[in-house]
């Protein structure tokens, strides 16, 4: 019981109140309600956490609605990508709804709201309209049509919804109070003229709703019990109860607003308008980029479900925002993958190693663990022959006692393999390193049960065999900005603050049992970080993505 009262978040403290006061446990009803004006990311991650986290903890329905009102920046392609994420995710929705499909009841209650007295149309320009606002010590100034007669407001209004006024041509506003210290309550505007085709309407509507007015209907009109939203809404909840005393009827439920804090990730950015630009002006090659924060973007890098789902918990659900470092996500996938990804061996920037003593055209085939720490993950085998390929920074002609690599006169294990001592070395013309030369104990194989296999060496190696290696694309993927909050500085663009090194690629080899990987499968490289396969790969041109290192690194970078 004390455990389940700790886990408790101001959201859930919340709804325990009204389930303490009488509201219906059957009654309960949330929704998680994006724009699909762009791909979601990692903060709409936790919105969709919390709200279909509350749908299974008190077993209550969860729509998915699409807030579509503005059909300018709104695609049927982000609805697609939208549905996709929620569902990678592992939620599902009782029902999918739009908020196109109440334009016809939006609109009859506008009408009504005419007749009442508390909306009319506007004919200034929106310039005008923002001048007359005010400011949040000086009240507005009405504005010189809000005393219009309601039949010439009813008259105006049918000519803006036929397509019959121009765009910026009339407005609809409320009639509320221009002196309201809340300048949202400044006779807010309604519907605006766009002639424009919307993804799912078509050409049938020449108005569309605002925000404000659209979402707190929909959400009266879906029954929702607890309409959950972001920090900046805050200011919006007396507007949108006040239209939902316009249209209420006292039988139905009455949705109630309540505010919790955006989480901001480091090193990144989640504007959606931000992210565009990055699309737009071609600095990340599409809204899946495995650099972006959108969820699609973190799914084709290698993220799993579980370990957002685990970030999205852990970070839980403020009352105040802050930057969460993104750190802590990659720690969580991290700890995912080490339970889950199967261990293999690539070498990212090899180097030749011949074994002198091994007889030449000779191969066997090695045992390798698939996983530590899965018993059920089982065994493979790996080739081994006479040339190999290893990491060039795993060998030094001359190092210090520190060094437990491979060097001259010295010994390390390769992995899953033999004890091997560095003899010699072959270099270019340019007086770089192309070979090195080394034998072998042909009894100390790993797991042989020989006392020769038993012998302790510092050093172990991770490497392929060249005979049997495939050749891989492998795209190092590394944080988008080089700051930790790149869009809060007053003074400069965030764009400045781009990683040039956010992505290399390089031409890696890797062992042969990757030959038939599929897009998403998940790997350790093991000694080198967590990799998966790119949807670009082929069977004839591999390409895998690093997911995130085995250790952080970053803070030793900076």
């Amino acid at each position: 019981m004390s455990e389940e009262k700790r886990s408790l978040n101001f959201i859930e403290h919340i709804i325990e109140e009204d389930l303490r006061n009488g509201f219906p446990r059957e009654e309960l009803h949330f929704r998680f309600p994006p724009e699909p004006n762009g791909y979601l990311h990692i903060g709409h991650a936790s919105s969709i956490c919390l709200n279909f986290g509350l749908g299974l903890r008190y077993n209550a329905p969860v729509n998915l609605r699409f807030d579509d009102t503005n059909p300018i920046k709104e695609e049927q392609e982000f609805v697609d990508a939208i549905r996709y994420d929620v569902e990678w995710l592992g939620f599902k929705w009782a029902k999918e709804c739009y908020a196109s499909d109440y334009f016809q009841q939006l609109y009859d209650w506008a009408v009504e709201m005419i007749k009442n007295g508390d909306a009319y149309v506007d004919s200034q320009t929106s310039e005008e309209i923002a001048e007359q606002k005010g400011t949040p010590t000086q009240p507005g100034k009405s504005s010189p049509y809000r005393d219009r007669p309601v039949e010439e407001n009813l008259r105006l209004f049918e000519q803006m919804k036929n397509g019959e006024t121009p765009e910026k041509g009339h407005v609809l506003r409320a009639k509320i109070n221009m002196a309201s210290p809340n300048m949202l309550m400044r006779d807010p505007v309604m519907y605006r003229c766009l002639h424009k085709n919307h993804h799912r309407t078509k050409d049938n509507w020449k108005i569309y709703p605002m925000y404000d007015w659209a979402h707190g209907e929909s959400d009266f009109i879906e029954g929702i019990s607890h309409s959950f939203c972001t920090l900046e809404f805050l200011p919006h909840r007396e507007l949108y109860n006040w239209f939902l005393t316009k249209v209420g009827e006292i039988e139905k439920v009455r949705p109630k607003q309540r505010e919790f804090a955006r989480r901001n990730l480091s090193h990144t950015v989640v504007s959606k308008r931000k992210l565009a630009q990055l699309v737009e002006k071609g600095i990340v090659s599409s809204w899946d980029d495995p650099r972006m924060p959108t969820i699609s973007g973190l799914r084709r890098r290698g993220y799993t479900p579980e370990s957002i789902r685990k970030f999205a918990d852990t970070i839980g659900i403020a009352k105040r925002e802050n930057l969460i470092d993104v750190s802590l996500l990659e720690h969580m996938i991290r700890e995912d993958l080490n339970k889950k990804a199967p261990r293999v061996m690539a070498v990212l920037d090899p180097v030749k190693l011949v074994i002198t003593n091994y007889p030449e055209g000779e191969e066997e085939w090695l045992e390798a663990e698939n996983n530590p720490e899965d018993d059920a993950a089982g065994i493979r085998k790996v080739p081994f022959s006479r040339e190999l390929y290893i990491e060039k920074e795993d060998f030094k002609e001359e190092a210090n006692r520190k060094f437990f690599r491979l060097t001259l006169g010295k010994e390390v294990r390769l992995k899953n393999a033999y004890i091997i001592k560095g003899e010699s070395v072959v270099k270019d013309e340019n007086g770089k390193i192309s070979e090195i030369h080394c034998t072998y104990d042909p009894k100390s194989r790993s797991g042989s049960g020989t006392e020769e296999s038993m012998r302790k060496v510092k050093g172990t190696l991770h490497w392929v065999s060249a005979k049997h290696a495939e050749k891989a694309e492998v795209r190092l993927y590394d944080r988008l900005f080089t700051v930790e909050s790149p869009d809060t500085d007053k003074e400069k663009d965030f764009l400045e603050f781009l990683n040039p090194d956010s992505l290399q690629v390089i031409t890696a080899f890797v062992e042969p049992s990757l030959k038939d990987v599929q897009p998403l499968d998940q790997f350790q490289f093991q000694r080198l970080g967590y990799f998966n396969v790119d949807k670009d790969s082929t069977k004839e041109h591999l390409v895998f993505n690093r997911t995130v290192t085995l250790r952080d690194s970053w803070g030793g970078k900076n």
